[in-house]
């Protein structure tokens, strides 16, 4: 049975994940320089280490209602492969764990809607017996940028 590593974290009241493998660290919130004439998504850049980092809000990208500060929230920083060589970061509301996920805990979402809704499948986490299981949506955050980056 195959095991998947994903990161889990959350927008609002609900919960996502993203491969392991497209993060590269997780940062706390930090001030983030507006761009001029940027579309929405963006939110901006940051100078992380002396690497200047694109920051997109990852609401806007989703289609999300854009909350107004909800406590610290936090950016997941992408591997430069992700963003075709860019250095991109996603704001998140906050970041749960690492997930090992099973194959059979997956619940895979039909191609029609997943392109859409840039949905790579439902994880199921918690125990279904005892009524406390969790869905977590895996978002396809590679297919998103891809998407995205190729527009502008």
């Amino acid at each position: 049975m195959t095991i998947t590593d994903v990161v889990q974290f959350q927008i609002g009241d609900t919960l996502y994940a993203l491969d392991i493998h497209l993060a590269r660290e997780i940062v706390e919130m930090m001030p983030i320089t507006p761009v001029p004439r940027a579309p929405d998504y963006i939110a901006g850049i940051i100078n992380l280490r002396g690497e200047i980092t694109n920051i997109l809000n990852l609401n806007t990208l989703l289609g999300l209602e854009n909350e107004l500060s909800r406590g610290e929230k936090k950016i997941i920083v992408l591997v430069p492969d992700a963003a075709g060589g860019s250095n991109v970061g996603i704001i998140v509301d906050n970041v749960h764990s690492v997930l090992q996920v099973s194959e059979d805990r997956i619940e895979k979402i039909d191609n029609s809607i997943s392109s859409e809704a840039y949905v790579r499948g439902v994880i199921k986490t918690g125990n279904a017996s005892d009524n406390d299981e969790n869905l977590v949506i895996w978002i396809d955050i590679a297919k998103i940028l891809e998407d995205t980056l190729t527009e502008y």
